[in-house]
């Protein structure tokens, strides 16, 4: 539970990224394997097992079950999480921590899964977080900003294409059931046609460039 005030509720943005920078990224990122129970209108639950630090290249092309078994021995946590729908970048969203072994038969018994490389990397005044996602979900690449109350004037990474914090084909929940390499064509084909899109309403926000994006 956050200790800002807000309680049970997360506030982030999302981003579709794009030649996110080499020097951004991790040699030994977290590796995350979750699968839903639920999901079903935004709300979910969801087990997530996580391998802290795992040395790269990864084999993107391996399922998600397949990258649990390969990385079962270094899972070091393990968390039952329960969501609610996304309302203009605020979610709830509640975390509790579980015996590892027993997240990870959960995950290999439970339903659709989701995996990904989380990158974390302090960009600016914020720290963000680049999932790098694999199996049925690649080549997808999202980046995400999270913090203790909304999330305004934010300076957002050149490599980020188009915000998706509200399209609900971009939340991990959904993506287990309909995943990003399905219909990666058809949304590259969406985005030239309609073009980039970022939220009103978030105060100041800006491009950033430069060291960041090179």
């Amino acid at each position: 539970m956050s200790d800002t005030g807000y309680g049970d509720f997360e506030f982030e943005r999302r981003f579709l990224a794009r030649d996110v920078p080499a020097r951004l990224l991790e040699t030994a990122p977290a590796l995350i394997v979750q699968s839903y129970y639920l999901a079903d209108g935004g709300y979910a639950l969801r087990v997530r097992a996580q391998a802290s630090s795992v040395d790269v290249p990864v084999d993107l092309g391996l399922d998600e079950a397949a990258l649990l078994e390969r990385f079962a021995d270094a899972v070091d946590f393990c968390a039952v999480t329960v969501k609610g729908p996304m309302a203009g970048g605020t979610r709830y969203e509640a975390e509790r921590e579980i015996d590892a072994q027993v997240g990870i038969e959960m995950v290999r018994r439970g339903g659709a899964r989701v995996a990904k490389l989380r990158h974390s990397v302090w960009l600016g005044d914020d720290g963000w977080v680049v999932d790098v996602f694999a199996g049925a979900n690649a080549p997808l690449v999202v980046a995400e900003v999270e913090r203790g109350g909304p999330v305004t004037d934010l300076a957002i990474p050149g490599f980020c294409v188009t915000e998706v914090t509200e399209d609900a084909r971009f939340a991990n929940d959904a993506l287990a059931h309909a995943p990003f390499g399905a219909w990666a064509d058809a949304y590259a084909a969406e985005l030239a046609a309609a073009g980039p899109r970022f939220l009103p309403g978030f105060g100041h926000d800006h491009r950033m460039s430069g060291a960041y994006d090179r």
